[in-house]
């Protein structure tokens, strides 16, 4: 059943913060996508008026159409040549001690893009070299040589979102595989134990607490260290439904459980997104 009411927990922070406008202008000028945008995230008032943002890069147009995200899917941009060099730029400009880059899913080309991600890195690398580093990716179909190109690349963190419980995989995100997903966390620390390797999962999607517990121990099964947990918001009536607002109560529940099975960092709470405050993991 689908929640009409939204209850009192769910507010959005309205103050834009003296960088706002700073930090749109500068993502604009450098032709850059941010997941802020495509994604509509509900800390993108917050967190552009930090001087912070999560670049998304390799377009606009994703190939996959899960029916929770926001992102367009539709035909795959050229990749841009320039994009690592204008990523650099920005993180430096913006001073960010910690930046995170995610992407669209691009199965259309050879690598899924990991050649891209690794070219990203390593142009941050160069004008930003104390700056520590997130990848958030796609599952590259699974392939172990794609991953590999990004973690050679050596970011301190690789991340991939399991995103919703196994049993509702086909009606969240019917072209994923939970079990690819968990094959990537696994690899990550097989191919570089020294990469922290971080997973996102959605709540109120119609999952019951077992559900998520079960999913936080495959997730521990595979080595996985940090762990985010959010409140779906569903980006319009086209969108999988809202099963449930889940209460902060419960969120402060998961991350008292999930820290027990052995996670080294967890953020859980409505508002809660991958790239949300990621750099406090890196401070814990």
């Amino acid at each position: 059943m689908n929640v009409q009411r939204k209850p009192e927990w769910i507010r959005v922070q309205l103050s834009k913060g003296k960088s706002m406008n700073y930090t749109k202008s500068l993502i604009e000028h450098l032709s850059l996508n941010t997941v802020c945008d495509e994604a509509n995230c509900p800390n993108k008032i917050e967190c552009y008026g930090k001087k912070t943002a999560t670049f998304m890069i390799l377009g606009s147009n994703c190939t996959r159409n899960c029916r929770f995200c926001n992102v367009n899917c539709g035909k795959p941009e050229e990749v841009d040549a320039n994009e690592p060099e204008n990523v650099a730029k920005a993180v430096a400009e913006l001073g960010l001690k910690h930046a995170v880059i995610t992407s669209v899913t691009r199965d259309d080309l050879a690598d899924g893009g990991a050649g891209h991600f690794a070219d990203v890195i390593r142009s941050i690398r160069r004008q930003s070299p104390e700056t520590t580093i997130e990848v958030l990716i796609p599952d590259f179909k699974g392939s172990i040589d794609a991953l590999k190109t990004v973690s050679d690349a050596g970011p301190e963190v690789i991340a991939h979102n399991i995103e919703t419980v196994p049993r509702l995989y086909k009606q969240v995100c019917p072209q994923s595989d939970y079990r690819v997903s968990l094959e990537v966390l696994r690899n990550i620390k097989l191919l570089n134990p020294a990469t922290r390797s971080k997973s996102g999962i959605m709540a109120g999607l119609g999952e019951t607490m077992e559900d998520m517990l079960q999913v936080f121990r495959d997730l521990r099964e595979a080595g996985c260290e940090i762990l985010t947990i959010g409140q779906y918001l569903a980006p319009s009536k086209h969108h999988h439904p809202i099963v449930e607002y889940v209460h902060p109560d419960v969120f402060d529940e998961y991350r008292r459980l999930a820290l027990e099975m052995g996670f080294s960092f967890v953020k859980s709470g409505p508002f809660v997104r991958s790239s949300y405050h990621a750099d406090e993991a890196m401070r814990a």
